[in-house]
């Protein structure tokens, strides 16, 4: 399977789940976004590893095992998010020492932590990009014209590594047409976070 290179675009708050972040990974010869709801903790050990100017008093966990690492001359070569089971994504380290590769299981928010420091490349399949990633077309804008500006929608709590909860039963209820109109709208107004919920929603139906 085809391995594609994913940059950090943002961590932007979480709007609908208090003390969360969604981290958003996009393809680096693409459109697509893979969004992805982290805990506070790693999305700052994340945010501080990209500012290169802060330097924290003490070492952060990350930062730890990273000096570990070193010392016993340990490198991350890169990092591959494998697999996506029910909302939950999931990462490897790919470890060299002395010319041994190593893998190693890892949450996604700690290996994304990880790569920034070890300046290693993060990675998914192109299967994982087509089943979760998020496009944002030009005529979509055209689509939501008509839509009136004061809509109400719902929101839903949902989280990929932290606990997932249920869908929110107004979604629940909608049609499919309805959800797919949602769908354009979230990504529209680049809200990741409620495009991967409808996204894993309209999937769930069709599968049934």
């Amino acid at each position: 399977m085809s391995l594609i290179r994913l940059s950090i675009q943002g961590i932007p708050i979480s709007q609908s789940q208090a003390g969360a972040y969604v981290l958003i990974l996009s393809e680096e010869f693409g459109e697509r976004k893979l969004p992805i709801i982290i805990a506070k903790a790693e999305a700052q050990s994340i945010a501080i590893a990209l500012e290169k100017n802060i330097h924290p008093s003490r070492p952060l966990t990350h930062d730890l095992f990273k000096d570990l690492a070193d010392r016993f001359e340990i490198v991350i070569k890169e990092i591959i998010i494998h697999k996506l089971v029910d909302g939950v994504f999931f990462s490897s380290l790919i470890c060299i020492k002395e010319d041994k590769e190593v893998i190693i299981d890892s949450r996604t928010s700690d290996a994304v932590a990880l790569a920034i420091r070890f300046d290693a490349p993060i990675y998914t399949y192109q299967t994982i990009l087509d089943q979760a990633g998020i496009v944002l077309n030009a005529e979509d804008s055209d689509d939501i014209e008509n839509t009136e500006e004061d809509e109400e929608d719902d929101e839903i709590v949902f989280s990929e590594e932290i606990d997932v909860a249920d869908v929110d039963s107004a979604y629940l209820e909608m049609s499919m047409g309805e959800m797919k109109k949602l769908l354009d709208i979230a990504i529209v107004e680049e809200d990741y976070e409620k495009a991967a919920i409808l996204r894993d929603e309209i999937d769930d139906r069709l599968k049934k």
